[in-house]
């Protein structure tokens, strides 16, 4: 069992309380928005809070909560909004959390299946995918849009890079529709390790090649795909076309269809684009890069 403490602050003392509840032994903190306020395209490195931010942190059952809230209302002088206390029953989380993730199929043969599940179709392409601590389980409508647009494509033989690759799930998926070569990037050292977990996985870690873009010219590319935020995706416009060979195919989704037409603008120029695909406010992108 579990105590799970959770203070209302403005954004600037977000995190002197994080760091007040891990001095008073917070196994985890986590910070998330408290005022229903949306908040869009972080830059890489950028860890954006909320006006109101609550942050929750977890204890041992036999912390004092009592003498903490006490505690924390005079260190921070009145300045928290709210206090909340619950207790938490023991369960194993991550399979708590795949309870409500079932197979799903993306476009005519593609299925993303959680460790467990029998494929429902076993001729199908079927990847095998625990998401672990990063991003992309096929759930979210960006990701499901760039499932179908990958599992429209033939890529026998095709070189992919998955830019921002999280989970890995789409540089996976790639590889088992044909891809010769995946090449992954993502700045979250977790999401390269839940990447090549699944790509071991999925029998196609020999040919996934992962690292953090360092700078250094990525492997040329015949498919591109970057699922990550409109603001990443104009600010590393360059960095996401230059491995990408004239006459590749693009996609890029992440954004809201109402980014759409700003995130196009900045790639009409090498990129010959398709409609925009939409799924609830969700957009992707895809086109041919053109020659130089």
């Amino acid at each position: 069992m579990w105590r799970q403490l959770s203070a209302t602050v403005a954004a600037a003392l977000a995190e002197p309380v994080a760091d007040w509840f891990l001095a008073r032994g917070a196994l985890s903190v986590s910070f998330d928005d408290a005022g229903d306020q949306p908040l869009f395209e972080p830059l890489p490195g950028e860890t954006p809070l909320w006006q109101q931010t609550r942050v929750t942190a977890l204890f041992e059952a036999d912390i004092d909560t009592a003498g903490l809230e006490a505690g924390a209302r005079r260190a921070f002088d009145g300045q928290i909004t709210t206090w909340d206390s619950a207790t938490l029953e023991d369960q194993v989380w991550e399979r708590a959390w795949l309870e409500h993730f079932r197979p799903m199929r993306f476009g005519r043969r593609l299925w993303i299946c959680p460790s467990g599940f029998a494929p429902p179709e076993p001729d199908a392409v079927n990847v095998t995918l625990d998401p672990g601590l990063a991003f992309g389980t096929g759930t979210h409508p960006t990701t499901a849009l760039c499932l179908e647009w990958l599992d429209g494509l033939d890529l026998a033989g095709r070189r992919v890079l998955d830019y921002g690759c999280g989970s890995g799930i789409l540089a996976v998926a790639a590889l088992k529709l044909g891809a010769a070569q995946a090449q992954g990037v993502d700045i979250d050292p977790q999401a390269l390790i839940a990447s090549e977990d699944n790509a071991r996985k999925n029998g196609v870690a020999s040919r996934l090649t992962l690292g953090q873009p360092d700078g250094r010219p990525l492997a040329s590319a015949d498919v591109v795909v970057a699922n990550i935020l409109a603001g990443p995706l104009v600010a590393l416009a360059d960095a996401i076309l230059a491995p990408l060979r004239p006459g590749g195919r693009l996609a890029l989704s992440g954004l809201l269809a109402e980014q759409a037409a700003e995130v196009e603008a900045v790639y009409a120029d090498r990129v010959a684009f398709a409609p925009a695909r939409l799924r609830e406010e969700w957009a992707l992108l895809s086109g041919v890069k053109r020659n130089a």
